[in-house]
């Protein structure tokens, strides 16, 4: 069940701050085919944001990050639900949910100080300046991820998160159970998954 909370207050930030800045016309490219494991994707995503309901205030595209998958592969998966594409992405996991740093996530958890990551929906906020520079606040919408706020789980740009990091060292860095991507792939999340849309993470498993 999606726990509703009032958060107009952060997407209307959101929706006015893209409304400021003239943002890149970036269009998803419509293939001939798309692969299972593409759709798959999709209609996780279509499940997840009809779950979430009244919940986001855009529907177009959704976040899906695959926990189930080590963490040098690509699996952040931007799922176009209006031309039916999929984009994926290196993300890293949190280091209390790899305490051996292993590059696989072993478990999830919600609790303040864990440095998890947590399951669930969330809907995704405004921008704001951080640690890592510009980030996106993410509000939990399931009691798996009900304390993100409180959290401060956010998606973010790190060096750690890159394809030459997997190169070196054959998986990601660890983050403190956000969502962080490589520095090149992060304004991806900036112009398309932030303002209102969905990011759903679980074990899936989707190779």
């Amino acid at each position: 069940m999606i726990a509703r909370t009032d958060r107009r207050g952060f997407i209307g930030k959101a929706t006015m701050a893209l409304a400021g800045l003239a943002l890149p016309a970036r269009a998803f490219a419509q293939p001939f085919a798309i692969s299972e494991s593409e759709r798959r994707i999709l209609d996780i995503a279509r499940r997840e944001v009809d779950r979430a309901g009244s919940a986001l205030w855009r529907k177009d595209i959704a976040g899906i990050a695959d926990f189930g998958m080590p963490s040098a592969q690509p699996r952040f998966h931007f799922a176009n639900l209006e031309n039916g594409t999929v984009r994926s992405f290196l993300v890293a996991h949190g280091k209390g949910s790899d305490p051996e740093h292993t590059g696989f996530l072993e478990h999830f958890s919600n609790q303040p100080g864990s440095n998890a990551t947590s399951r669930g929906a969330y809907l995704t906020c405004e921008w704001y300046k951080g640690k890592y520079g510009t980030s996106i606040r993410l509000e939990g919408l399931d009691g798996d991820n009900s304390n993100a706020l409180d959290r401060a789980i956010v998606m973010h740009k790190a060096d750690y998160c890159t394809p030459e990091h997997v190169a070196q060292w054959g998986k990601l860095g660890r983050s403190n159970g956000c969502f962080a991507m490589a520095p090149a792939d992060f304004n991806e999340a900036l112009w398309h998954l932030s303002g209102g849309r969905l990011l759903y993470a679980e074990k899936l498993g989707i190779a």
